[in-house]
């Protein structure tokens, strides 16, 4: 895939000076250790510090820098660590309640330089700690930004419908996988398993041999139980080839007492999660209603509530972004090339960013694409006028809506369908 390079972006948002004390910390679940170097990351502590992961490792950690900065007359303070996992969230937001200016170094960035310092592959915690340092002391970081009580609170609730996104596809694979062994003729009676009729069919008579004993109006009398509108032509004929497949079916029929358990509980987890995120649905909805800029975003047509809410839980307040470049990234969505003398290697993306960002931005352009005329009308014109492969296209409009977000957030307006196909035809 050919993408159309773009020139990076410099990181460095702080210069480094002879006042700074350069502290680095390697993150783990209950030690943490730090090392403290100069601004030409000389190492300016006679050993490396470990404290805990708790308040009291947090003001051990507070002293220990104060008195290096009252021994080497170092009046400004920055400190450094990698955002692996989630254990640096404490301790990063602790010190960024105390206006302490923190900032995050990229893991592939403390992997490639290990070996700059000692020219060993060796690895240990304050090793990585000075590693860190060493980074921030070149400027090789990316600032640290709380974002406000409503985006954090709209990220946990993206964080946890994810979660149980992948639960719910996991059981719902596992369904499909019974109904496979013990009922394989199922899918030609429902194409949609999760529909009312088919559901009220699992809970009552899963198995083929459950409905042979069955007449129609039986079936019926038992969806009544479990749906209002269980008749009338449609449940009558959905009924009748359900009985009729059964007679049959070629399913297993061994342990069946047992897989008839299996189901009941596969189908009431399913249930349950299903309904938890109904609720969590409901809650990004009345979140989004808090946040101005959502609003704006919704302007959008084709851009759900779904997708509005996963690009903010990404990115966080886009007015703190200049241009969408920015976005992309945060999002791993910048392009990358290797090249040197006559070799011009292929350009790619980094993938060095948010992935569910990177993923939520993708299937919203899909979406754009489908459902948005003037997303529609930009990517025809990309694949008919110039000749692009879809998906090229679809990841250039990636951009397109990067710099929209950013733009309509900026500029405190919605949407304007015209005023996008003329920025588009000014860029191109």
């Amino acid at each position: 895939m050919k993408f159309k390079e773009i020139d990076a972006q410099n990181q460095r948002v702080e210069q480094i000076t002879t006042s700074h004390l350069v502290i680095g910390i390697d993150m783990a679940k209950e030690i943490h250790v730090a090392q403290a170097t100069n601004f030409r990351g000389i190492v300016v502590s006679k050993r490396h510090l470990s404290f805990s992961n708790s308040i009291e490792g947090f003001e051990k950690l507070s002293r220990w820098i104060s008195e290096l900065q009252q021994k080497h007359r170092l009046n400004r303070l920055i400190i450094g660590m990698e955002p692996t996992g989630h254990y640096w969230f404490n301790l990063a937001n602790w010190l960024a309640d105390k206006s302490v200016h923190v900032v995050m170094v990229n893991p592939a960035t403390t992997k490639r330089n290990k070996e700059n310092r000692d020219n060993s592959p060796s690895k240990n915690d304050p090793k990585d700690a000075l590693t860190i340092a060493d980074s921030v002391s070149r400027g090789f970081y990316y600032e640290y930004t709380r974002q406000s009580h409503e985006f954090q609170r709209l990220k946990t609730l993206m964080s946890d419908r994810e979660f149980w996104v992948t639960n719910s596809i996991r059981l719902q694979n596992r369904i499909v996988r019974w109904l496979d062994i013990r009922f394989p003729e199922y899918p030609s009676v429902f194409k949609d398993w999760t529909c009312k009729r088919s559901m009220a069919t699992l809970k009552t008579f899963p198995c083929p041999q459950d409905l042979e004993k069955y007449m129609v109006s039986d079936v019926l009398s038992a969806w009544r139980v479990h749906m209002q509108r269980a008749g009338g032509t449609t449940g009558t004929e959905k009924a009748a080839q359900l009985i009729a497949q059964a007679k049959r079916s070629v399913g297993e029929q061994v342990a069946v007492d047992e897989a008839k358990a299996d189901l009941k509980r596969l189908i009431e987890e399913f249930e349950r999660v299903t309904s938890m995120l109904e609720q969590i649905e409901k809650d990004i909805e009345a979140l989004l209603l808090e946040i101005p800029m959502a609003q704006q975003l919704r302007t959008i047509k084709g851009l759900g509530k779904i997708f509005t809410a996963a690009i903010l839980a990404g990115t966080g307040d886009l007015r703190q972004y200049a241009h969408g470049r920015q976005v992309l990234r945060k999002a791993g969505l910048n392009l990358a090339q290797s090249k040197s003398g006559k070799r011009k290697g292929q350009i790619v993306l980094s993938k060095r960013g948010d992935s569910a960002l990177r993923k939520y931005l993708y299937l919203a352009t899909v979406q754009l694409v489908w459902n948005n005329p003037v997303f529609r009308h930009l990517h025809e014109h990309n694949v008919q006028e110039k000749k692009m492969k879809k998906q090229q296209s679809i990841f250039k409009l990636i951009g397109k809506l990067a710099r929209i977000l950013v733009g309509i957030v900026q500029r405190g307006e919605e949407f304007t369908p015209e005023k996008a196909v003329l920025n588009w035809i000014e860029a191109a």
